[in-house]
């Protein structure tokens, strides 16, 4: 099949799952799945500045649970019981994988990527010289660009359902502070840099503090900022109380190396980690 007639399929199975009683449908889910695996397929695509999603990519996923079969699978000295295999052949995919990093099967690493003992989820996609620190997650997919370092216990969230919903989107050079979450659909925009414990969801605050006056924005991070936790007064019936929000403080520095450590991107702020 084509990819033209592997999407159609796709669609017309997650409509009426009586079909996966066909072998065809069966094809089409696991030929989505493994071209996922090689990156020759995303969920979701960068067209200009927007992020476009494609659904049917996530009806395969969910559909991919539905027709495998649960089982026991050896890999060294581990043992797992699960649904979805794991990558393997990181020497041929040249991919630093150090245990006991995992990465499910239909996730993809880029060549020259580097995953610590963290996990890298279905439908994921990080690119190439990007890292996943240790205890870091990528969540079912989550798109993370070049040169990315994602570090130690951030979680990168994942989004499967709606389909139409949009993942999680960290660009290019981002830096990724320890103990960060990114979740709901949040996009990082490239170079920016997270502080340590940034907390970033759909309905997140997000405060740009560079300038004399505040500016608010939801959702996603401009390009080349620099981002610490933070906290806002909001009046509620029992009283007011801080309730958390992201920062803006500046600009990256043209100058400033893409690979800087979160230390020296926040330096030039006053900011400690």
């Amino acid at each position: 099949m084509n990819l033209r007639e592997i999407e159609q399929s796709v669609t017309l199975a997650y409509d009426n799952r009586e079909l996966l009683s066909q072998s065809q449908y069966h094809d089409a889910i696991r030929d989505t799945i493994e071209m996922l695996d090689k990156g020759r397929l995303r969920v979701a695509e960068k067209k200009g500045n927007d992020w476009i999603v494609n659904q049917w990519v996530k009806k395969a996923i969910l559909l991919y649970f539905q027709i495998q079969e649960i089982q026991k699978m050896e890999m060294g000295p581990f043992e797992f019981y699960d649904k979805i295999p794991l990558k393997k052949d990181y020497e041929k995919l040249q991919v630093r994988v150090v245990p006991p990093g995992v990465a499910r099967y239909g996730s993809y690493l880029a060549p020259g990527v580097v995953l610590m003992p963290g996990y890298v989820n279905i439908g994921a996609f990080v690119d190439s010289y990007s890292m996943v620190d240790t205890h870091a997650t990528v969540g079912s997919c989550a798109q993370v660009g070049k040169g990315v370092h994602i570090a130690g216990a951030a979680r990168i969230g994942g989004v499967l359902e709606p389909p139409q919903s949009r993942p999680v989107i960290i660009e290019d050079y981002a830096f990724i502070g320890s103990a960060v979450s990114v979740m709901e659909g949040v996009i990082v925009r490239e170079e920016a840099v997270l502080g340590a414990g940034v907390i970033l969801t759909s309905s997140t605050k997000i405060i740009d503090v560079s300038g004399s006056e505040p500016k608010e924005l939801q959702g996603e991070i401009p390009p080349r900022s620099v981002v610490i936790p933070g906290s806002y007064t909001k009046n509620f019936p029992a009283g007011k109380f801080q309730v958390q929000c992201a920062l803006i403080i500046g600009k990256r520095k043209e100058s400033t190396d893409k690979k800087v450590s979160l230390n020296e991107a926040l330096r030039d702020f006053n900011i400690s980690v």
